[in-house]
């Protein structure tokens, strides 16, 4: 049995742990912040103290035996529940798995503090932040070009349909996720239509508005911007 001092000094290392990831995710006003990943730290490594010193008075009992390890390994199922709270879905927009990933990821230092891995758990740590804070700004530099967007055509009535911007479209046709058509107006001959795109590079964007100038009907085709 490890002495109440270090029992303690696990706790706070734990906290500090958790806080650092935490601080990194307040900082971007997550739901999940510093105090909760603080929780989470110590909660996981309290759990893994009692799950390997918290039965010491019934070891050599006839009849019992005891896994160590069954405790701390429901923490890591455990922490689900967590996660999916900080997950948000707006429209076909999903948000708030990177901080659900990093609830988990702080579950596992916890872990590895109270089963006194300080080197692991504190190389995690630093590798965890450099991958939310430091892989973020190439992360926007290479994949957020792809990004939403809004068309408006004006056509003649009728002539812009779904299935006509499949067969124009072609594979592209996936990229759309609203298609509407705004009622014309008293003898109006034409429609007035949005068309939102989803992920899209400003080169795939160029592309379908050219193809879409295409369709028999269009007699306009602007670009309204990102969504």
């Amino acid at each position: 049995m490890i002495s109440q001092i270090e029992i303690v000094a696990r706790l706070a290392l734990a906290a500090t742990l958790g806080g650092i990831i935490g601080a990194e995710r307040e900082r971007l006003s997550w739901a999940a912040g510093l105090r909760t990943h603080m929780l989470v730290a110590v909660g996981s490594a309290l759990m893994m103290i009692v799950s390997a010193f918290g039965f010491n008075d019934v070891l050599g009992t006839p009849g019992v035996a005891l896994d160590p390890s069954r405790v701390a390994a429901q923490v890591v199922s455990g922490i689900g529940f967590l996660g999916a709270g900080s997950i948000l879905m707006r429209g076909d927009v999903i948000r708030g798995l990177t901080t659900a990933a990093s609830l988990w990821s702080v579950a596992g230092i916890g872990l590895a503090v109270g089963g006194g891995l300080y080197i692991v758990s504190i190389s995690a740590t630093a590798i965890i932040l450099v991958i939310l804070a430091g892989v973020k700004p190439i992360e926007r530099r290479l994949f957020t070009l792809r990004q939403r967007r809004e068309i408006r055509l004006i056509a003649d009535r009728g002539s812009v349909t779904v299935r006509a911007l499949e067969q124009t479209l072609g594979s592209s046709s996936n990229r759309i996720k609203k298609f509407v058509v705004q009622p014309p107006e008293h003898a109006a001959v034409t429609d007035d239509i949005s068309i939102a795109l989803a992920r899209v590079s400003n080169t795939e964007f160029q592309s379908i508005r050219n193809r879409l100038l295409q369709v028999k009907g269009v007699r306009e085709c602007s670009d309204s911007g990102n969504i």
